[in-house]
C-alpha cells in the first residue's frame, strides 16, 4: 500500500521523532509511507483536491485528532488516527474543535491512545468507539553520540569555568513553546543557584514560538543559574543527558514524554510536572520525582542530591519500566497490524 501520513513536523521534535519512528515501522511491512507536515495544507479541501489532481494513496494515517486529523475529513481513502497530546488534553475543551474531531474519529478506521487513561479521556469528551480505539505506549530507542564533547556542550550553552566536572546539570527538554512552559521554573531555580552555584539548569530544544523564544532568551541572560543551549541531533541529546544530573519536565499538557522515556532509558533520573500524561508513566518515588510547583521541585531535587537510595531505586525502575513497557519491537508489530485495517 501507499500512505500518507500526517504530522506537526517541527524539526527535532517529540512529535517528527515519533512520526519517523511510526513510518519506519510502516515501511519495514513493505508498504510505502509519505510523511507531509500537516502544516502545508490550510483545509480538509486543500488536501483532498490536491490528491485527486497528484498523488493516489491507498490510506492515510495522522497524529493528533484536530491539527493534522481534520485534513483528512474529506479524503476518498481509509485513514486511521493517533491522538497527540494537546488534542485530548486541551482541545476537547473548545467545542468547535471538539466537533471537528468527533467527525475525525467517527471516519477514522482505527485510533492509537499512548495510554489507557488517554484512551479514557477520549471516550468521556468525545464520540468514541472504545472498539476501535487501540492503547500502544511510544516505543524507545536510545542512541549515544560516541564523539559528543561535554565541555563543549556546556560551553556552547555559557557555562564555563575551571570547575564544570562537578556542577549538578537539569537538563529541561522542550521545544520553545507555551505548552512546554519553559520559564515555570526559572525563578525558583535561580534563587536555588544562588544558595548553591553547583547547580544549574540547561534548557534545550527547537524554537518554535519565535515570540516566546524571544522572551526565553531575554530572562535566561538576566536570571543566574538558568542557560540555554541550542538543539541538538538525537544521538548527541542522549549523549548530554548521560552526562546530566536529572532530567526536567515543566509542561503545561503532555501526551507521552518521549524525552522522559527515553531519559530512563538512558539511566537519568527523572522530574516531571504532575500533569495527567507525565504521571501515566513516572510514579512519584517510584519511577520518578514528581512536583506541582516550583517550590516542590526544589524540594524533590534536593531530596534526588540528598538521598543516593531513592536517586537509585528511581534510576533502576525508570529503566525496569520502559524495557517492559515501551517495547519498539511491540510498537512495530502494532502498526503494522492495524495499517492493514486500511486495505
Amino acid at each position: 500500500m501507499k500512505l500518507l501520513f500526517l504530522a506537526c513536523l517541527e524539526p527535532k521534535t517529540g512529535n517528527h521523532t515519533t512520526a519517523e519512528r511510526i513510518r519506519s515501522h510502516i515501511e519495514s511491512a513493505g508498504h510505502t509511507c509519505e510523511l507531509h507536515h500537516a502544516e502545508e495544507f490550510q483545509s480538509s479541501s486543500d488536501l483532498a483536491n490536491l490528491l485527486s489532481q497528484n498523488i493516489q494513496f491507498d490510506g492515510a494515517l495522522a497524529i493528533h485528532l484536530f491539527k493534522a486529523g481534520r485534513l483528512l475529513l474529506d479524503i476518498q481513502v481509509p485513514f486511521g488516527i493517533v491522538f497527540g497530546g494537546t488534542d485530548i488534553n486541551e482541545d476537547v475543551k473548545v467545542e468547535k474543535r471538539r466537533a471537528v474531531m468527533d467527525n475525525v474519529l467517527l471516519k477514522a478506521r482505527f485510533a492509537v491512545a499512548f495510554t489507557e487513561k488517554m484512551k479514557q479521556e477520549a471516550m468521556l469528551y468525545l464520540h468514541s468507539q472504545s472498539s476501535k480505539t487501540y492503547v500502544q505506549p511510544q516505543g524507545i530507542e536510545t542512541d549515544v553520540s560516541e564523539d559528543f564533547d561535554w565541555t563543549e556542550f556546556l560551553q556552547s550553552a555559557g557555562i564555563r569555568g575551571e570547575h564544570v566536572e562537578r556542577l549538578h546539570v537539569f537538563l529541561l527538554i522542550c521545544g520553545l513553546r507555551r505548552v512546554k512552559d519553559p520559564l515555570y521554573l526559572v525563578e525558583s531555580f535561580s534563587e536555588w543557584h544562588s544558595e548553591n552555584p553547583q547547580n544549574v539548569l540547561v534548557i534545550i530544544g527547537p524554537k518554535i514560538d519565535p515570540v516566546l523564544t524571544d522572551a526565553v532568551e531575554a530572562v535566561v541572560r538576566r536570571t543566574a543559574g538558568v542557560f540555554l543551549a541550542q538543539e541538538r541531533s538525537q544521538p548527541e541529546l542522549h549523549a548530554a543527558m548521560k552526562r546530566c544530573f536529572a532530567m526536567v519536565n515543566s509542561s503545561i499538557s503532555e501526551g507521552m514524554s518521549a524525552a522522559i522515556l527515553e531519559a530512563m532509558d538512558l539511566g537519568l533520573p527523572v522530574l516531571a510536572r504532575n500533569i495527567p500524561g507525565n504521571t501515566a508513566i513516572v510514579q512519584n518515588e517510584v519511577t520518578g520525582l514528581v512536583y506541582s510547583s516550583p517550590q516542590e521541585f526544589v524540594h524533590q531535587s534536593q531530596r534526588l542530591l540528598s538521598d543516593h537510595q531513592l536517586r537509585a531505586r528511581v534510576i533502576r525502575n525508570g529503566k525496569v519500566y520502559v524495557v517492559k513497557h515501551h517495547s519498539l519491537k511491540q510498537e512495530r508489530e502494532t502498526y503494522q497490524r492495524l495499517v492493514n485495517m486500511l486495505h
